[in-house]
């Protein structure tokens, strides 16, 4: 059956607009993109009441915990959580238990998402066996399997010349290596940002250089290797002027950053709590200014929820001891629509750093309103104001910093080629 969606304000990212008028889909693809309302269309009319409908968010950088911790968050867990959120596609991250670094290991969690996960669930490699640091992983093997991108996560690959190697691999088979750019032995044990408030509070903590010395390295060796990369999460205005040089010279760099980096800072910590314990740690104000004005002006590509689920055990802890991360899937649009409620970030640009860029880094055909594009789709209210109570997301896990706190802007309806998955 034909859709119309009619009197929506379609937002599109590649074309930066905001317009009113209707979108048609047929056979899970979108087959006409029409100003104005449709006079007499035939087939299943889906009246969006000048509501914005865009393309689904391509979230990079989503654990879920199968193999190892399926108590934490399951394929079809996250998936839920992903459609209620307006995610229409999960890049998902080999930090799991043990690591997705065989083939084996990417069939069997490729199979379990696709069983499970209402949404598109594209996953990641290890870089190196068991994310250790020492050996790199087959590539090209899990290419064939499926990987879309590889990745150690947060364990940082200390041996320069390992990554040498294998950034020097992936380049011969175009592979996207994704970096976590934290100097490890500065990083280690850190609970909090240096300054005075870490001081206060008696944590322990890292500085911002860390970030940047790291991210200087890793620029070092993609000059001389040629790879494609990607820092998952740039957090501070020191490490910008390295990126900025990178982009400036030709290397095939990209970044993200989390939507609590965007959102959050490092006095949110407060009274210790748990929730807001994250890694890298939150950032001074003048850091989250500094990122926001590099999304808004390109220099920082991507945004992502970083979602990292973790039980009420680990996260119920004195706060050096705590488990870092947060669930972000279902808060990641009205986290987001913060940025452009306050001025900071207009709808285009915020949805070209969630939609079309990740896509276009992975090369999928998604994140555009353009005939011929996957039906991706969310329809959501920027306006519709709402506490959030953590007990009604659909994470298995439920740490979110966000809890209790009122937020602006509700997913209407998520449609994934075509098919609705959440409403």
């Amino acid at each position: 059956m034909t859709l119309h969606f009619t009197n929506a304000t379609l937002l599109d990212p590649q074309a930066g607009t905001e317009t009113l008028g209707s979108l048609s889909v047929d056979e899970g693809r979108i087959s006409a993109v029409t100003p104005g309302n449709l006079a007499n269309p035939k087939g299943r009319i889906i009246d969006c009441g000048g509501k914005y409908l865009a393309p689904g968010i391509v979230d990079l950088g989503v654990k879920v915990c199968e193999p190892g911790e399926r108590h934490k968050e399951s394929y079809r867990s996250a998936g839920l959580a992903a459609a209620k959120g307006g995610v229409t596609t999960m890049i998902t991250r080999p930090d799991t238990d043990p690591a997705i670094d065989s083939p084996e290991t990417l069939e069997f969690v490729t199979r379990r998402a696709n069983e499970a996960s209402p949404v598109h669930v594209l996953p990641m490699a290890a870089l190196t066996k068991g994310r250790a640091g020492r050996e790199m992983t087959e590539i090209g093997f899990l290419m064939d399997a499926g990987a879309v991108a590889f990745t150690d996560c947060d364990h940082v690959v200390t041996d320069t010349k390992v990554f040498q190697r294998a950034l020097t691999y992936a380049r011969s088979l175009g592979a996207l290596v994704i970096a976590h750019p934290q100097d490890p032995g500065l990083s280690r044990g850190a609970a909090a940002t240096s300054g005075k408030f870490a001081s206060l509070r008696g944590l322990p903590a890292v500085s911002p250089m860390a970030e940047r010395m790291a991210l200087d390295r890793d620029m070092a060796l993609v000059e001389m290797t040629g790879a494609r990369y990607h820092a998952d999460q740039i957090t501070t205005a020191r490490a910008l002027p390295s990126l900025e040089r990178a982009k400036a010279n030709g290397l095939d760099v990209t970044a993200g950053v989390g939507i609590h980096h965007l959102t959050l800072n490092a006095l949110d910590v407060a009274n210790y709590r748990t929730f807001f314990k994250l890694k890298p740690p939150l950032r001074d104000e003048d850091d989250r200014l500094a990122v926001v004005d590099a999304v808004a002006r390109g220099v920082i590509d991507i945004i992502s929820s970083m979602h990292t689920p973790q039980d009420e055990e680990s996260k119920r802890l004195p706060f050096e001891e705590a488990a870092s991360g947060a669930v972000a899937l279902e808060t990641f649009l009205p986290a987001a629509l913060r940025l452009w409620h306050s001025e900071m970030i207009d709808l285009p640009t915020l949805w070209r750093a969630m939609s079309l860029n990740p896509a276009r880094r992975l090369g999928l055909d998604t994140g555009r309103l353009e005939v011929g594009a996957p039906a991706d789709l969310v329809l959501f209210d920027p306006f519709a104001p709402f506490v959030l109570d953590r007990a009604t997301l659909r994470s298995k896990s439920r740490n979110t910093p966000f809890d209790g706190m009122r937020l602006e802007g509700k997913v209407l309806s998520t449609w994934v080629g075509g098919t609705c998955v959440y409403e």
